[in-house]
Formats: C-alpha cells, sequence, structure tokens
C-alpha cells in the first residue's frame, strides 16, 4: 500500500490505493485573445497496479494533462487551478527546484512520445544513466547501472550494447525500451507512456506491450497511457477516460466503455476504429473537426458541434463528469438509453445520424462546425 498526501473535499473518501490525484485540474495557454484553456476542471485518479488508459483525437488536451503530473507545462502554458497530487510528494503543483527534479524520473517516470528525441544523441546511455543518477543524488552510480541492465535484459536486449550505445546505433523499438529503462531505473511509482507506439512496426508494438505489462505487473505501478490508438487501449488498459477539446467526458473501466460507451463522443471513436475482419468499410469518421484553443466553444458542451443527441440545454450549460454508476462517469445530458441506442446503430448509419442538428449550424464551404466558438 503507498502513502499519499492528499487533501480530501468535502464528503469525499480517500483513496489509499490512488497514486496521482488529479483535481479540477485547468491548464491555460497564454494568446492573442487571452488565456485559454488546453485542458479545463479535470478529475482523474491513477491507482496503484492499475493500467489507465486515456484517448481523444489529437488537439484533446491529452498530453497536456500528462505533462501536468510532471508540473512540466512550459509558457506560455500554466497550471491555472487545481491540484495534482502524486504519492510521497504532495501536490507536484507547488513545487520547484530540487523537491520537483526528485518527482520527476524519481516518483513518476515519464516516456515521451518521439522517444528519440528525449535521447542524448552525443552521449552514450550509459553516460545518460550516470547523468540521470547525479541529478538525483544517486551514491552508487554503480548499482543505477546494474538496475538499468537487469531492465535492458528483461526486456529482451543486449545490455552491453545498449549501455554502450548512442541513441542512433538503436532500432524505434530500442529506444522506446531505453525510454522505459530511464522512466524506471529510479524506481518510480508512477510510469507515464505518451503514444508509446507511435512510428513502431507490429511486431515492435507487441513486443513494447508487453514489456510495459510485465513490467506494471511486477512493479506494481500506477501506470497511464496516452494514447489515440483504441486497440492499445483493449489490449492493455484496466481503466479508460476519454478526453475532447480539454474535458475528460467518459471514464470507467475499459472494457465495459468499449463495450457500452455512454457518451456519444465515445461511441463515435468507436466506431471510426478500423476493423480487421468484416466490412472494411464500414467505419466512419466523425464528421467536422476537433475545436482547438480558438475555437472551442466558451459555454456549453464541447462536443455538442459534432453530437447527433444535442439538444438546446447543450449550448447554454457545460454538463459536468457525474457517477451514474459505481465507478462509471460521464459528462453528457442525453439519455442514456438514447447513447445506447446511437452506439448500436449500423456503422453505414453513422455518417447520415452524427449530422449537426440544430443547434450548430456549419459555415458555408467548411466541414468545420464553428458556431458557438469564442461564447
Amino acid at each position: 500500500m503507498v502513502d499519499l498526501i492528499v487533501r480530501p473535499r468535502a464528503g469525499e473518501t480517500i483513496d489509499t490505493d490512488a497514486a496521482v490525484r488529479i483535481r479540477d485540474l485547468t491548464v491555460v495557454y497564454k494568446t492573442a485573445a487571452g488565456e485559454l484553456p488546453a485542458v479545463s476542471h479535470a478529475n482523474l485518479t491513477l491507482r496503484a497496479g492499475e493500467i489507465t488508459g486515456l484517448v481523444g483525437e489529437s488537439g484533446s488536451g491529452k498530453s497536456t494533462l500528462a505533462l501536468s503530473i510532471l508540473n512540466g507545462v512550459r509558457a506560455p502554458g500554466r497550471i491555472s487551478t487545481g491540484s495534482v497530487d502524486v504519492v510521497n510528494a504532495g501536490d507536484v503543483t507547488t513545487l520547484a527546484g530540487a523537491e520537483l527534479r526528485q518527482v520527476r524520473g524519481g516518483t513518476v517516470g515519464y516516456v515521451f512520445q518521439a522517444s528519440q528525441n528525449s535521447l542524448n544523441p552525443l552521449k552514450t546511455i550509459g553516460k545518460q544513466l550516470l547523468d540521470l543518477g547525479r541529478s538525483h543524488g544517486v551514491a552508487d552510480p554503480k548499482s543505477l547501472i546494474r538496475r538499468a541492465r537487469e531492465l535492458a535484459e528483461q526486456m529482451g536486449m543486449d545490455a552491453d550494447r545498449v549501455i554502450m550505445s548512442h541513441q542512433h546505433e538503436l532500432s524505434g523499438g530500442m529506444r522506446q525500451r531505453v525510454g522505459i529503462i530511464f522512466a524506471l531505473v529510479l524506481n518510480a511509482k508512477v510510469l507515464i507512456l505518451d503514444e508509446p507506439t507511435t512510428a513502431l512496426d507490429m511486431l515492435s508494438q507487441a513486443a513494447v506491450l508487453e514489456i510495459v505489462r510485465q513490467v506494471h505487473k511486477e512493479r506494481h505501478l500506477a501506470t497511464l497511457i496516452v494514447t489515440h490508438d483504441m486497440g492499445v487501449v483493449a489490449e492493455l488498459a484496466d481503466r479508460l477516460a476519454v478526453m475532447y477539446g480539454g474535458r475528460l467526458v467518459e471514464d470507467g473501466p475499459a472494457l465495459d466503455v468499449l463495450r457500452q460507451p455512454e457518451h456519444p463522443y465515445t461511441a463515435a471513436l468507436i466506431r471510426a476504429m478500423p476493423r480487421i475482419v468484416g466490412d472494411t468499410a464500414s467505419a466512419r469518421a466523425l464528421p467536422g473537426r476537433p475545436p482547438d484553443l480558438m475555437t472551442v466553444p466558451r459555454r456549453g458542451c464541447v462536443f455538442r458541434d459534432r453530437c447527433p443527441l444535442a439538444m438546446p440545454k447543450c449550448a447554454d450549460t457545460e454538463p459536468q463528469l457525474v457517477e451514474w454508476m459505481p465507478g462509471r462517469h460521464r459528462a453528457c445530458y442525453a439519455d442514456l438509453s438514447d447513447v445506447t441506442a446511437f452506439a448500436a446503430q449500423p456503422a453505414t448509419s453513422v455518417g447520415a445520424a452524427a449530422q449537426p442538428t440544430a443547434t450548430a449550424t456549419p459555415e458555408a464551404g467548411s466541414d468545420t462546425v464553428t458556431e458557438g466558438a469564442g461564447q
């Protein structure tokens, strides 16, 4: 069992298995139009021994939310409200300097999306490991290298070769595994992987996912996987959180959410997945485009312009992420029966069903629904 410094809300029970607790988190970026939210009032818990998948289209705020766990949002962005309580560290949004450095890499291990960009091309992997040890005050660098060798061998790599190599001498799959080594060599309790299978071939993807599964189980980690690949989530995740327009719109047990989505956006994402068997043409893309910082609605539901179940209320008041049954949350005004019926429709009818309603009108000559942007 892990210890966590927390500030429970009124009436809230402390989750003693929680390794990360994100509460009412808002991240804003300074623009010519003022400070605009990339993540808005997010609430998410990562538990020890549990893999959480965070999915959504590009620009939905997934990586920004993940970076907030490290207090790593860089200017012109900043965390404007909320807290991120991390096991044995407290609220990282209040930390800086040496305290924050100990969290980064020590308590929380982060594997970045472009693994080759997180490695120094001028130094061998071994020298970079020693740099990591020095920055975290490791008294015995030999033990650090020994742990790195053990991890490399556990991942099916030649440890001696990896330690002596520069990043350009390793394949994409090997660099991704090296990123996992860096994230875990200091015995992190939390592991964050940002698009861990991007740009990898199918065999390398399968190998990396299996490594993540094994390491997570053996070390009883709290793992967050940021991805747009629903297949990765179905393969690994215990829980699934869905983001759109900087908001968390649904979360719950991964298989339950995939089998019975209860938010129209989740259902639409699942419908957009290509099929390996059956009618390969049945997948249908969502109409319109996801909003960016400038076009996301300032009022009401952020998904309403692309939602087949939107109603007048959606344009006025933003739905809150609420628990509608134990362990499952969603932010939507539509009746659950209507969402279930929409999710059950044949995929070939989605294109007709998922047109903008009377609450939103697309601009002429554009496939992007923009009404309500800037409200």
